[in-house]
């Protein structure tokens, strides 16, 4: 039986060799002009040849200083690859192995979830499109792949993501396989609009940029609309974010995610101008109780869904105004029963919907959000 399966493999392996990843030599594609620059990710571009073969080209795959390229050639035909060394496929990616979340966010509003033929950690997938069929396979995490699993289904693409490096082992593997592969970086983008910006980089994968394109500008005028109908006010709530972790109570930056959407939304964050970093820096619970308490709002509290949640988690914060008066709000309104949070889904490519949720909060409207809930 283990014989017939390593035939098995090695068969199928063989034949991937035969459609993917790498050649022997240099390329004669030269991509020399873009095809893509996107407004508000800082990310990715798309450039083309002067045929009609493109290359996605990855500068941010994860977080750091470092600009670290990785890309993904995509060939109109097996010619056209010939002698190229990089990843690439051929033709649109009809099956495609998803390993974030939010990538199969980007694939479902492309209205291609029957291309996704493989996840990791279903359990934690919000889309009952694709966690609710047997036929998409969990190929479990990056640490762990079940790389079997991986050449049975036999993807086009692998979309992976990086935490703060490449996992060189796994892209070995890959490699070694024949299955391309692209870090997508779109979580480490601040903007709202150029975290959903990425969906024009998928769609370049699954072989329909125009309608990629035509959806995030939709999503671009829904957003601006929403923002515009803002009526700002010089008393507008202060806002506190987070809840303590080991000890240390992280606040985002002045230009991060969620500041973004709550200046967005009419609110003022509590620790503006205090954080000009790049990232989250750390502060006491001293100075955090002292924010709390003049706090108007406290939003994304962790896992918490109740006020008894919250107080048990954060004791030392139970008494302050904003807790006894019930303005607290999280963002995990829509989750699976393991845990998985659709705010870390869906809502990465519908920045107008998150936002509107944002308006409501800020105008107090706990009866028309949609991510987010206000604890009671």
């Amino acid at each position: 039986m283990k014989l017939s399966i390593k035939i098995v493999l090695i068969a199928l392996i063989s034949s991937l060799c035969a459609s993917c990843t790498e050649g022997a030599g240099s390329s004669k594609v030269s991509f020399d002009h873009s095809v893509y620059a996107p407004s508000y990710a800082s990310g990715y571009e798309i450039l083309g040849d002067d045929a009609s073969n493109s290359l996605i080209r990855v500068s941010r795959p994860w977080q750091g200083d470092a600009v670290v390229e990785q890309s993904l050639a995509i060939f109109s035909d097996k010619a056209s690859a010939e002698g190229y060394d990089g990843q690439y496929i051929v033709g649109r990616a009809e099956r495609v192995v998803c390993m974030s979340t939010s990538h199969i966010a980007m694939v479902e509003l492309l209205g291609r979830t029957e291309s996704i033929v493989g996840v990791s950690g279903k359990q934690y997938i919000m889309s009952e499109t694709i966690a609710g069929n047997p036929k998409v396979k969990d190929v479990g995490y990056d640490s762990s792949l079940d790389y079997e699993a991986l050449v049975i289904m036999r993807p086009d693409v692998v979309l992976l993501y990086g935490v703060s490096a490449e996992n060189t082992a796994l892209t070995a593997k890959l490699r070694e396989l024949h299955l391309p592969y692209l870090y997508l970086g779109d979580y480490t983008e601040q903007s709202p609009l150029g975290k959903a910006e990425w969906l024009v980089a998928v769609a370049e994968i699954m072989g329909c940029r125009t309608e990629g394109e035509q959806m995030f500008s939709e999503i671009v005028e829904r957003y601006n609309g929403v923002r515009d109908s803002v009526v700002r006010s010089a008393n507008s709530p202060k806002v506190m974010f987070n809840t303590p972790y080991q000890e240390v109570w992280y606040m985002p930056s002045d230009d991060s995610y969620m500041v973004q959407l709550l200046e967005d939304a009419g609110g003022t964050y509590i620790y503006k101008g205090r954080n000009k970093t790049a990232g989250s820096v750390g502060i006491s619970l001293e100075e955090a109780y002292m924010l709390v308490s003049k706090a108007d709002l406290w939003l994304n509290v962790g896992q918490c869904s109740t006020l008894d949640e919250l107080r048990q988690s954060a004791p030392h914060f139970a008494r302050c105004a904003v807790v006894e008066r019930g303005d607290v709000y999280n963002n995990n309104a829509r989750r699976t029963v393991a845990g998985g949070s659709d705010f870390w889904e869906s809502a990465i490519v519908r920045p107008d919907v998150v936002l509107e949720d944002m308006v409501n909060i800020v105008r107090g409207d706990d009866e028309n959000l949609y991510y987010h809930h206000r604890l009671r």
